[in-house]
């Protein structure tokens, strides 16, 4: 019995070594060019399925609104702060920041100051308002980027005119995307950062902690680095509701509306219900040129998308992710994931006993061997991803187990190459003794 599990230690971290080792190529992106499919499924995870396929729609948060501001001038966008301000919101915030790209604040590279009484118009509406978050941007320098890209020593504002009477959060999301047309997957959000000594809050915390300080307070005392979204709902344009309805491939997602959305010129047009904004939130933003628009700018990829893998369109809005993000908060309806101390744990474990079952077929029933080694892979790898799914699904719980997954794939060949190695050595000792013998 010793000799039975001592020799499935070795082999466990021999599965582990070369797990190791594949994981180090796969870093060198050597192989890209020549797979697709691994490419197509970068972005993939088990419990995007529970996402997008097997949660019920969801219920319409009507705490919070979504208004889009289209290509609307600051002038404009003062008159939708005004006439909203009207309505009696608890909560005014703006998914974006008024000031000078590049620092460069001269009328040739900066227009918007052109508009002299555009802009007076827009910081007398948020003083008066007097309920508003702006956005704000992570930054770091060059050098600081070079060594960490998760730490950041500067944050990008609106200008005094208007950022002195708003409160600020920063709309900055971990998508990995390296420049702002790249492809953007969102998954999560983080809580809060340290900014040169001073602690900045995400956008939608900031929200939340002017709706229900309380729930924000909470959310923060979780104290994670970094909080994955429970997404539960995208917006949907009538003019597309009734395309989805003929043809189920023209939805972005699987979900219908779970916020309600106005666009730029019903809300300057008044054509909207006033008691729909008493004492909820509102989320301006870019929604597209247009309710209906298929602009890829501020858009994202997230666990809704109705294509799990090899996603061609991005799905959802910034305004929308930002907006999950709070019902997620004001709802207390968080997403726990395992460890990472204990996926490896767990990996560890399940190669252990699947190998110590290999060597006891393989002792016992060695004619089998073959055909039940890979029986059991395929019904351990189909029963590690039914409970990802599943966990997900019904409690919210991300198990990630891609480790166990990936032990549980590599076991069979490993496990034949160190017994090919163990015989081929026992072959020549062996010989290597008869020799001396004979000698």
């Amino acid at each position: 019995m010793k000799k039975l599990w001592f020799e499935s230690l070795i082999i466990t971290v021999f599965v582990f070594f070369m797990l190791w080792g594949g994981a180090k190529v796969t870093d060198l992106k050597i192989f890209n060019a020549f797979d697709p499919i691994g490419q197509a499924l970068r972005d993939f995870e088990l419990s995007d399925y529970a996402f997008s396929n097997l949660r019920p729609d969801p219920l319409v948060d009507e705490r919070i609104i979504l208004v889009n501001i289209g290509r609307l001038p600051r002038r404009d966008i003062a008159e939708q702060i005004r006439i909203l301000s009207e309505f009696k919101p608890r909560v005014i915030a703006f998914d974006g920041f008024f000031n000078c790209e590049g620092g460069l604040r001269d009328s040739i590279n900066c227009p918007a100051l052109l508009d002299t009484l555009g802009n007076l118009l827009l910081s007398n509406a948020i003083q008066e308002a007097g309920n508003v978050i702006l956005g704000s941007k992570l930054l770091q320098t060059d050098s600081l980027s070079q060594f960490d890209i998760d730490v950041y020593d500067s944050i990008e504002i609106s200008d005094p005119m208007f950022n002195d009477y708003a409160l600020t959060g920063f709309t900055s999301l971990p998508t990995n995307a390296t420049y702002q047309e790249d492809v953007k997957v969102c998954r999560s959000i983080f809580p809060k950062r340290n900014v040169g000594g001073k602690e900045e809050l995400y956008f939608g915390v900031q929200i939340a902690m002017q709706y229900d300080s309380v729930k924000a307070r909470k959310f923060l005392a979780r104290n994670k680095e970094e909080e994955l979204i429970n997404f539960r709902g995208n917006i949907e344009v009538m003019q597309l509701r009734i395309q989805s309805e003929k043809n189920d491939e023209t939805a972005a997602t699987n979900f219908k509306t779970m916020f309600y959305v106005v666009d730029a010129d019903q809300l300057l047009r008044r054509e909207i219900l006033p008691e729909m904004f008493k004492d909820h939130i509102v989320i301006m933003g870019y929604l597209g040129d247009y309710l209906g628009d298929a602009a890829w700018e501020d858009k994202f990829f997230t666990p809704l998308n109705k294509k799990v893998a090899g996603r061609a369109n991005p799905d959802m809005f910034g305004p929308v992710v930002h907006a999950n993000a709070v019902a997620m908060i004001l709802n207390e309806d968080y997403v726990d994931a395992l460890p990472d101390w204990a996926q490896y744990v767990v990996a560890f474990v399940v190669c252990l006993l699947t190998v110590a079952l290999f060597i006891f077929i393989n002792e016992k029933l060695p004619d089998w061997f073959d055909a039940l080694s890979v029986v059991i892979q395929l019904v351990e790898v189909i029963i590690i991803s039914f409970l990802v799914i599943y966990a997900f699904a019904e409690w919210s719980y991300k198990l990630e187990l891609a480790v166990a997954i990936g032990v549980s794939a590599l076991v069979g060949p490993c496990y034949d190459i160190y017994k090919s190695v163990q015989n081929e050595v026992t072959k020549r000792l062996t010989k290597r003794r008869e020799r001396a013998l004979i000698s």
